[in-house]
């Protein structure tokens, strides 16, 4: 039943984003449910173009880094990660424990983040 009113939301969305390809809103709510229903590269898709719509927007660029994350490319997801605490993310117990930052922080540059920023994972516990 959820999968189906993923469905009618994604088709309903897509087609406003058809009419107007720079609403932000649109392409917000287009990248979370693809990726809700496992059309990673196509959240991604709309991840990338969302990051163009809203360059210094610190949230759009981490939902950006998980996506790149999902789909395999960790070394791009923590840049994009370091990207969004540079534009103001803050949420770090949430990115430590953020299922979809899995093979990011396996990454040893991962660590050296944390200890850039000031945040160790006993403190988030």
């Amino acid at each position: 039943m959820d999968r189906e009113r993923y469905q009618f939301e994604i088709a309903f969305y897509e087609s406003l984003d058809r009419r107007n390809s720079n609403d932000a809103r649109v392409m917000e709510l287009l990248a979370q449910l693809y990726t809700r229903v496992g059309r990673i590269e196509e959240g991604l898709s709309m991840d990338l173009r969302l990051s163009k719509a809203r360059p210094s927007d610190p949230m759009v660029h981490y939902n950006l880094a998980c996506s790149l994350a999902l789909v395999g490319q960790p070394d791009d997801a923590l840049d994009m990660l370091k990207q969004s605490i540079q534009l103001g993310y803050s949420d770090f117990e949430w990115m430590l424990k953020d299922e979809d930052l899995a093979r990011v922080r396996k990454l040893p540059k991962f660590g050296k983040l944390l200890r850039e920023i000031g945040v160790s994972e006993s403190d988030t516990k």
